[in-house]
Order: structure tokens, then sequence, then C-alpha cells
């Protein structure tokens, strides 16, 4: 599972390493990004790729209650080609959601600790995600939500937890977003990544709270 990350770069660091894309979205380093916010992700649409805002938490486009996508933050990437509410996004919706970092948590002596995940050189990673447009039955502003991929932990996270992201190589993000891949030839991508790239680190229990949002999350404690 993966239930917070952090994206501490701003706008212009996503337009270097992502780009070239349209930015659509004023984004500010953020440190504990949660469930029900709002965050950049990469989608390309008619050949064009965008950094847009979109909810975490998918909510199908036939679901009758948003409430649904409390419980779609996650979709693990063995069978979301399948499963109802990701088959259609799996097949035309793929997103990549920007990252520099993400969260799980250990029981240690004391209770449970936030760990974070970085690349061991640090920067910018992309994770698997999937999109969907929803809008409310009784009329309204439609609005764009999105859930991150999660496959089998590498040796390094296993002691920690049995899932983790599926972090897309760099040069798989454009093959990811292709409208005209084939959806099961794609699963080849959502492997775990390589235990000898990621580095991972005990931080404050401030991140146990989603509105602690501040640099002291990324710390080592």
């Amino acid at each position: 599972m993966c239930g917070r990350y952090t994206l501490t770069a701003d706008s212009d660091a996503l337009l270097e390493e992502f780009g070239p894309a349209r930015l659509l979205v004023v984004h500010k380093p953020r440190y504990n990004i949660a469930p029900t916010q709002e965050a950049p992700v990469l989608a390309a649409k008619d050949g064009q790729r965008y950094i847009v805002g979109f909810r975490w938490g998918l909510i199908p486009y036939w679901a009758r209650d948003p409430a649904i996508g409390n419980r779609m933050i996650n979709a693990r990437a063995e069978t979301a080609a399948r499963r109802p509410a990701f088959r259609r996004a799996f097949e035309r919706r793929r997103c990549v959601v920007l990252a520099d970092g993400f969260y799980e948590w250990t029981k240690e002596s004391g209770g449970k600790w936030p760990m974070l995940v970085r690349l061991k050189a640090g920067g910018l990673f992309g994770i698997a995600g999937l999109w969907d447009r929803w809008r409310p039955p009784g009329g309204g502003q439609p609005f764009r939500t999105f859930t991150i991929l999660t496959t089998d932990a590498n040796d390094l996270l296993r002691p920690i937890h049995d899932r983790m992201p599926a972090v897309l190589p760099p040069e798989a993000c454009d093959r990811w977003l292709d409208p005209r891949a084939d959806p099961a030839s794609l699963l080849e991508l959502l492997r775990p990544h390589a235990s000898q790239e990621l580095d991972v680190y005990r931080v404050s229990r401030l991140v146990n709270s989603p509105e602690n949002d501040r640099p002291e999350c990324v710390e080592p404690v």
C-alpha cells in the first residue's frame, strides 16, 4: 500500500524532468501528500502531455457516491486490468504520478514509525497511475481523480510492507502514457523497483497527520 508520498520539487523542476508538457497546475513543494488531496500527475491527450492536478482516490465514472474514492487510493498492478473499478482506466486513462519519495510504516518498540523511501541518487521519479473523470449524479462540475498502482515489495522494503508503488523507469513513462500501447504488454513495466537504487530511513511521526506538510516530515530521526 502507498498511503502518503512527497513531491518536494517546484513546478520548474517538474517541467525539466517530465517535459515537454503543458503545466496546468501551480505546484509548491509538498512533504506529506495524503488521500483526497490534489496532486500533480502527468497525463497525455491527442499527442500532448500535461502536468495537471487531480485528486488522489479514484472515483470510477459510474460511481453514485464519491466516497468510494477513499477506498481507491491504490490498485494492485496484477488485477487492475480486470477489476471493474479500474479496467476502463487501465485501457484508456493511464497517468504518471509525480513524486520524489513515499512513506511506509514499520512496527518497532514503541509503536509504528513512518519510513521515507527515496532514490539513492535523489531526484524525481514517476509512479504508474490511473485516472478517471467523475460527474456528480445531480449535475455540477466534473472532477478528475487518480489511483497509484502497487506491486510486490522488493527485498529492501519487504521487512516493512509487502507492497510498494510501481515506480516506472524514466524511459518507460512515454510507453505507459501511449494510448496505442497494448494494455496487456504494459504489465511488464509494473515490477518492484531495484533495491540497490533506493534508500529508506525513519522520519518523524509528524507524517501521521495529513495536516503536517512541512520540511520536518522528511528529516531523518
